[in-house]
């Protein structure tokens, strides 16, 4: 079972690319008691350290950062516009409440032109994020009070469960925060020096696992991330990517990686109890890049939690895949000693 209590407090912490101060203290005080060692580094990664009885490496990665937005401008009416952190479907934002953290939380509504109003192009457009103002109530007065240009903006969403699954705003990627956190506190004791590393600002661009896995500089490095599940009607069988409930997904390729073909072999044969699927990823990528790259590279592979809804308004994951996702890193851990070098 999920500790869902736990699960929906790591949602609800606010920590949008380059803000990730609340999300950052929430992680510490949930593992500190659990590992030898922990430090933040200068770009503000968390590196986690429970010491092995080898001088080898394993690196396991996270993102904390989620996609949000921040204020760009603030008009003579009081409406804010702003600018995208990280990706987002614009289609989903239409009405949605949002979080703007100034000086104290302010809740906003993503305003746009009215249906009603629309010229017939207007309506056959594409929605733009351009097209959005954020609308808080207030007088620009009463604004400028509490909020001011650059000021970071998350969504205003709960967790909820819906059967076996889980809705939840930032799911991509607080439910790797959890499966880390959850390993750290299960593991006890490990052939190799095991580091845990929850990263900032991989939504602009893979930027802290890059100075993270430098400077650990691992002998292998497992990322967890989430991927696409587009399981859904209207969907061909080659774009679901992978689907809810079928397992946890081991990363094949995607558009910023190829893993290393024996971390593959080495993460299936981990899962020959576990249910598991294969992720090829045509678009988009992870810290796993970033993570291979470093210093000297390291032997490097990814799991992926399957996402209905990513980077949207909200997003849905199965209980059962990331129960999969925790067993398998801890059957990595117990075999890491036994990994074959060779590639055939």
């Amino acid at each position: 079972m999920l500790n869902i209590e736990l699960l929906r407090k790591i949602c609800n912490t606010p920590g949008v690319s380059g803000f990730e101060e609340a999300i950052r203290s929430l992680i510490i005080s949930e593992i500190s008691n659990d590992v030898d060692e922990l430090k933040v580094d200068p770009l503000g990664n968390i590196i986690a350290i429970k010491k092995g009885n080898s001088r080898q490496k394993l690196l396991f990665t996270a993102h904390m950062d989620e996609i949000g937005f921040m204020v760009q401008h603030i008009d003579d009416e009081g409406f804010i516009r702003f600018i995208p952190l990280g990706g987002f479907d614009p289609k989903t934002l239409s009405a949605q409440r949002v979080i703007i953290h100034g000086k104290k939380d302010i809740i906003g509504v993503m305003g746009s032109k009215p249906i009603h109003i629309m010229s017939q192009d207007e309506r056959n457009k594409a929605t733009q994020l351009k097209d959005f103002f954020i609308d808080t109530g207030l007088s620009k007065e009463e604004v400028l009070e509490q909020i001011s240009i650059g000021d970071p903006i998350t969504r205003d969403r709960d967790l909820i469960q819906m059967g076996k699954c889980i809705n939840a705003k930032s799911l991509d990627n607080r439910i790797s925060v959890y499966i880390l956190i959850e390993l750290i506190k299960k593991v006890k004791s490990s052939d190799l020096d095991l580091y845990f590393a929850f990263t900032v600002q991989e939504e602009l661009g893979l930027r802290g696992a890059k100075t993270a896995a430098f400077s650990i500089g691992a002998d292998y490095a497992i990322n967890v991330d989430t991927t696409i599940a587009f399981d859904v009607p209207g969907a061909q069988a080659h774009e679901n990517i992978t689907k809810l409930g079928h397992g946890v997904a081991i990363k094949i390729f995607d558009s910023s990686v190829m893993p290393d073909l024996r971390m593959i072999k080495f993460l299936k044969d981990c899962a020959k109890d576990i249910k598991w699927q294969a992720e090829i990823l045509t678009g988009g990528g992870t810290d796993t890049a970033s993570v291979q790259l470093a210093g000297h590279g390291a032997i490097s592979g990814a799991i992926s939690i399957p996402t209905r809804n990513i980077h949207q308004v909200i997003e849905m994951v199965h209980e059962e895949d990331c129960i999969a996702a925790i067993n398998i890193l801890e059957k990595a851990i117990d075999n890491i000693k036994l990994f074959n070098l060779n590639y055939k």
